[in-house]
């Protein structure tokens, strides 16, 4: 049975933050010379998880509300971020924020939209933002032929993941001008790259919600899988995960 999309990464929160991708710095550079981002700015982080993309919001300067509803992911996102004093941490959903109407400049969400109710969430949206607010939908999406590693992971993730073909966030990305209509959003693409051993590439799979964990009948032939395709392909000792950072902006 599929998890609830809150409760999917309970247990993988070590790992999320281990080996997740950050961000590149550029989507604030984009933010500031597109959108007119400052620092007196408030921004509501929605579905904010660890606060990946939350740290760099705080460290623009901004006041930030992140709403996480994941408990586990909340809390870890409050002790990495603990010694920036312009944290809010807000335990709400992308439909339910909690947040007071009319309260923030922007809506962000990294990573996360494809989770969303998208016509109740644009609703919520609409309602917290001030006049002419941004909203900023962003994903890092993993590209999965640009490498014959990269090919042969997402071969593993099509054999072996739980639930990876129905949660892809690419079915969502299909959506974004929907999302956004009547209005019409802008969208970048910025580069971003890892290098892991194999510790870090199995830490990395493992942080995918859609990766069986130990105890899975399937966990032990993916691990081995993955283990051959790491061998197959390491050069000095690593392999390479390349993304295309998508970055969607406009007024709802």
């Amino acid at each position: 049975m599929t998890q609830s999309p809150t409760a999917r990464f309970s247990d993988r929160v070590e790992n999320y933050i281990r080996y997740r991708p950050g961000y590149p710095p550029e989507v604030l550079d984009l933010l500031r010379a597109e959108c007119g981002l400052q620092t007196s700015h408030i921004v509501a982080d929605i579905a904010s998880g660890t606060g990946m993309f939350t740290r760099l919001l705080l460290e623009n300067g901004n006041t930030v509300f992140a709403v996480e509803p994941n408990t586990e992911m909340r809390e870890a996102g409050v002790h990495e971020l603990e010694s920036y004093a312009r944290l809010v941490s807000v335990a709400g959903t992308a439909e339910e924020t909690t947040l007071r109407s009319a309260s923030v400049d922007f809506v962000t969400a990294a990573q996360a939209a494809h989770w969303f109710d998208l016509p109740r969430a644009r609703a919520e949206f609409v309602r917290i933002l001030r006049t002419a607010g941004w909203c900023v939908l962003i994903w890092n999406e993993r590209r999965t032929a640009t490498t014959p590693f990269l090919r042969d992971y997402e071969e593993l993730l099509l054999a072996y993941g739980t639930d990876y073909k129905e949660v892809r966030h690419e079915r969502t990305t299909a959506l974004i001008h929907k999302f956004f209509a009547p209005s019409r959003c802008q969208e970048r693409v910025f580069s971003l790259c890892q290098q892991f051993d194999y510790e870090g590439t199995a830490g990395r799979l493992l942080s995918s919600s859609y990766a069986p964990l130990e105890g899975h009948p399937s966990h032990a032939p993916m691990m081995r899988e993955l283990e051959r395709i790491f061998r197959a392909h390491a050069t000095n000792d690593k392999v390479g995960f390349e993304y295309n950072t998508r970055v969607y902006y406009g007024h709802l």
